[in-house]
């Protein structure tokens, strides 16, 4: 299966990208569907279920939410965050939703939209079907969807399989593991980021690639600009207070606290931190691969523009083309889903996708680059995901500030070696995808386990 960089970076809302941006994006492809198959204008009422972690999370992840305003017809990356609630307000007062933005049809939240706290589908955690019924209450539609993680969806058949629409593009040099991406390196005296820009020219010319990674990057700066200036608290009953207005503000005043070493641990925290409250409070993100660990690129991206003197556009791009390189090896072989995995398919994949973009753009090598993506990885093997209330605020927000430093060190680490080291990034990745496979399934995406039981939601 090709992937591009732009499957891994999309722009969409809060809170998550499997509860919230994935169910959106299912909902609409329902709607769609319905259009497809010619019995949309027949349609009066869609019964909605969501299975497993989507069930059991949704309401915390904004599941529920997702799932009307994907079959209103709006999509995540295009929706405007600000105007969702009156739209959802006026599903719920009038209880009539606009079916893919058209015709309005009955709709009764409390019996159209079920979410099941301990009933799972095959094949993934996050599972979700759509049935339509026409005005006699025959079923007029009905399919399956999963929700695997980044805000990727996959269709289930009619005989039980996932179709996923595999995109078979024949790249020039096509990886799927980190040993052959240095392989191609070797062979062919290219850079990871020159070989990943190689590839997205089969989709896009080069031009409209750096446009739209720099585009990418631009929605990242809004997301850390409006983060650092939002007060209050983020929305749920845990009623967790915005750090990120404050601590700006301290560093802006102290010029960054020049006299303290470590101040640069600051910057990087406030970076993650706006990030991450924006994505908890359903503001604009980019999935990164996912939103429960958005913040984590965009803080190590930020801390290299703002404090390293030949920082540019090209550094940017560099950065983002090899932080997706590393991104396709996680998706291909392993999985960013909490859900299926647990947050070290987040965090932890997303820390070792900064580790080596980092390496890459302040001077490292290939091996240097693949090993940087393995310390960050390794050291974030076994984190379950475990949010406070259903919630992506305790422990996200912070474990976003702390993955994002560790990246720092990850790739400083790297470069002060020669690129050998024992362990592998494809080692690496398989342990994490077999850690997960052994992980209680209340320590992925349950609020079932851990912190979630731990601490009273107030």
């Amino acid at each position: 299966m090709a992937l591009s960089v732009f499957d891994l970076f999309s722009i969409g809302i809060g809170p998550s990208s499997s509860h919230t941006v994935g169910p959106m994006r299912a909902a609409v492809m329902f709607a769609e569907r319905l259009e497809e198959e010619g019995v949309l204008d027949r349609v009066e009422r869609i019964h909605s279920q969501l299975f497993g972690s989507l069930g059991a999370t949704g309401v915390g992840h904004g599941s529920d939410k997702a799932v009307m305003l994907g079959l209103s017809g709006e999509r995540p990356e295009i929706c405007d965050p600000r105007a969702v609630e009156g739209t959802l307000e006026r599903i719920r007062t009038e209880k009539r939703l606009p079916l893919n933005g058209g015709r309005e049809i009955a709709f009764d939240e409390d019996r159209d939209l079920v979410l099941h706290r301990r009933k799972t589908l095959p094949v993934h955690p996050n599972g979700m079907s759509f049935t339509a019924y026409d005005a006699a209450g025959e079923v007029l539609s009905e399919h399956v969807y999963y929700s695997v993680g980044g805000g990727f969806v996959v269709n289930e058949g009619a005989d039980g399989s996932t179709q996923i629409v595999e995109d078979d593009t024949d790249l020039p040099h096509h990886f799927t593991t980190g040993d052959r991406l240095l392989e191609i390196c070797r062979e062919t005296g290219l850079t990871i980021p020159q070989v990943m820009m190689a590839n997205e020219t089969v989709w896009r010319s080069e031009e409209e690639v750096r446009s739209g990674l720099l585009k990418i990057w631009e929605v990242m700066r809004e997301c850390v600009r409006n983060g650092t200036h939002a007060e209050g608290t983020l929305p749920g009953g845990l009623k967790v207070p915005r750090r990120a207005p404050g601590l700006w503000r301290h560093l802006q005043e102290t010029e960054g606290d020049a006299h303290d070493p470590l101040s640069g641990m600051d910057w990087i925290t406030v970076y993650a931190l706006a990030v991450n409250e924006e994505n908890a409070s359903g503001g604009r993100v980019v999935t990164a691969p996912t939103n429960g660990a958005a913040g984590i690129i965009p803080a190590v991206l930020h801390y290299y523009v703002e404090f390293f003197p030949g920082a540019d556009e090209e550094g940017v791009v560099d950065f983002l083309l090899t932080a997706g390189a590393i991104g396709v090896i996680f998706k291909e072989n392993a999985s960013i889903s909490g859900a299926e995995v647990g947050c070290q398919g987040e965090v932890g994949s997303a820390c070792a996708m900064a580790a080596g973009a980092f390496a890459q753009v302040i001077g490292g090598t290939p091996a240097q680059v693949e090993n940087a993506a393995e310390i960050g990885m390794e050291h974030n093997l076994g984190l379950t995901c475990d949010p406070v209330g259903g919630l992506v605020q305790i422990p996200c927000i912070e474990r976003n500030a702390v993955a994002s430093v560790k990246a720092i060190t990850a790739a400083r680490t790297a470069l002060r070696g020669d690129g050998s080291h024992i362990v592998s990034l494809d080692k690496v990745v398989k342990t994490m995808r077999e850690t997960g496979q052994d992980m209680k399934v209340k320590y992925k995406e349950t609020a079932r386990g851990g912190l979630a039981v731990n601490v009273i939601e107030c």
